[in-house]
């Protein structure tokens, strides 16, 4: 990507939004742009926090891997997502793996780099906390949910922020998710184990509730969903 794409795809983000094209300019400068195939471990658990990434074409998985090597799957990113969140303002390691899903074109910008731009341009970091902001409030409502809700409703809560993050509306209030996701990986999002899920998704399918397309996306019934939730 060259400067000129750079500068439009990183004003898309909140926390650069409000600056003009001499703010911008130095943050352009040491950017980089690098293209990744599918299956490419961006950055692994552990790891010293170098870069902050985002996503300008292809989808992320991020997780993480305890001692016995189970996968949990913190979250799938796509198209004008950033990652990780905290990145440019925490030291230490990265707290998950980041592995590309689907061949992937990402910017990223060298947190030292990005540190030294802050020392003179302090506005930037209020813009910053609101984003982290954000993140606090969604994993907030995640932690919720597991307290809350029992495994069959974390499911359906599951399919319905896939559809909401991860979806394209293929008719009123029906959508397909557009990342491809294993049972696995699914019951790995929330700490339930394949079967269960595989049992879940079978009685909703039987119930029209969810179905699968012949590319094997899951198509989910949004206000259906909403609705075994609030009864």
């Amino acid at each position: 990507m060259k400067n000129g794409e750079i500068f439009s795809f990183l004003k898309q983000f909140p926390i650069f939004k409000d600056l003009n094209e001499y703010e911008m300019e130095p943050i352009v400068d040491f950017a980089r742009s690098k293209k990744y195939e599918s299956g490419t471990i961006v950055f692994m658990q552990h790891e010293p926090i170098t870069d902050v990434y985002f996503i300008q074409r292809g989808k992320v998985k991020i997780y993480k891997t305890d001692y016995d090597g189970k996968e949990q799957i913190v979250n799938v990113l796509q198209k004008d997502d950033m990652f990780p969140h905290q990145g440019f303002f925490r030291k230490g390691n990265y707290p998950a793996h980041a592995e590309i899903l689907e061949d992937a074109l990402l910017v990223n910008i060298p947190i030292i780099s990005f540190e030294n731009f802050l020392l003179t341009h302090p506005e930037i970091s209020i813009k910053m906390f609101r984003v982290l902001g954000e993140i606090i409030v969604d994993l907030q409502n995640r932690l919720e949910e597991k307290i809350l809700y029992n495994v069959y409703d974390q499911i359906i809560l599951l399919l319905m922020r896939l559809a909401r993050k991860n979806g394209e509306m293929i008719e009123e209030e029906k959508y397909r998710l557009t990342v491809h996701l294993t049972n696995r990986e699914l019951a790995n999002m929330i700490g339930s184990s394949r079967e269960t899920l595989s049992r879940t998704l079978t009685q909703l399918k039987k119930e029209n509730v969810v179905q699968t397309d012949k590319a094997g996306h899951l198509i989910v019934d949004y206000p259906a969903l909403e609705e075994k939730v609030l009864n």
